[in-house]
């Protein structure tokens, strides 16, 4: 995650938090979940003013290694855990389920691909957008860095993990958007939460990706939102607050606004 990215999250987690000798709970991991957690954060500030919420976001794999490492309360976590991770311990907790959209230049004409072109475009088959209905221009196919959440669960979805011929690579979700929206070549890939008013979403299989087509499992790229835990580690009386309250059914509208499909409860 960039620095200014860093920044940005860190001032929205820490917004109204007063000063003084607050608790803390320490979050940390994927950068795709910055705009829920932010969300979970001010609905939490209310009810408990005493707990500050800190958070890094150092993407999904590092926040499992930091709750196994001791190193924060809580981790995020955007993809599934691995067997690995279970196996040292590693609980995942679902928060919510995201869709992951496929974003293009909003000058681009493409405005639907198929999996199995996405899967052809992403890994450089298909090199040039006159072949999915678009301009004589060279496609630049952009992506998360490896470890990424976001990276892992796009890549499975479309049956192309570590086969993406990707031009460029960045270390956040903001990266990706702010690429996107600055070249009108470029394809990538975020977290819905995440589509802004830069950049286009392209419907898959027919599907756009929208907050009740993930909801209803029509949309077919999604993956997980979890806060992981360790095993057999107690939480903080903080944590356990938090954690006690992002899991309840009173966190779905703070889910909805931030673009994440609320759990069943």
């Amino acid at each position: 995650m960039g620095k200014r990215a860093a920044a940005f999250l860190l001032a929205l987690l820490l917004a109204g938090c007063g000063g003084g000798t607050a608790r803390t709970v320490e979050l940390d991991g994927s950068t795709a979940m910055s705009g829920v957690v932010a969300a979970l954060q001010e609905a939490f500030r209310q009810r408990e003013p005493g707990i500050r919420i800190n958070c890094s976001g150092s993407g999904s794999g590092a926040g499992i290694e930091g709750v196994l490492e001791g190193r924060c309360d809580i981790g995020l976590s955007s993809r599934e855990l691995t067997e690995e991770e279970a196996a040292r311990g590693a609980v995942g907790r679902m928060l919510a389920l995201d869709g992951i959209a496929v974003i293009v230049h909003p000058d681009n004409p493409v405005s639907a691909l198929t999996r199995e072109q996405l899967a052809a475009v992403f890994t450089g088959k298909i090199d040039r957008w006159t072949e999915q209905g678009g301009e004589d221009r060279p496609v630049a196919v952009y992506g998360r860095e490896a470890g990424s959440g976001t990276r892992t669960a796009f890549e499975a979805a479309l049956g192309v993990t570590d086969r993406c011929a990707y031009r460029n690579e960045y270390c956040s979700t903001g990266d990706v958007v702010g690429n996107v929206a600055a070249n009108p070549n470029a394809i990538g890939y975020v977290s819905l939460s995440s589509v802004n008013g830069t950049v286009k979403a392209l419907s898959v299989d027919g599907v756009r990706c929208r907050l009740d087509t993930v909801r209803d499992g029509t949309y077919p790229i999604c993956r997980p939102f979890l806060l992981v835990t360790r095993e057999g580690t107690a939480l903080s009386e903080e944590a356990g607050a938090f954690l006690d309250f992002a899991e309840s059914e009173e966190v779905e509208p703070y889910l909805a606004m931030a673009g994440a499909a609320a759990q069943a409860w």
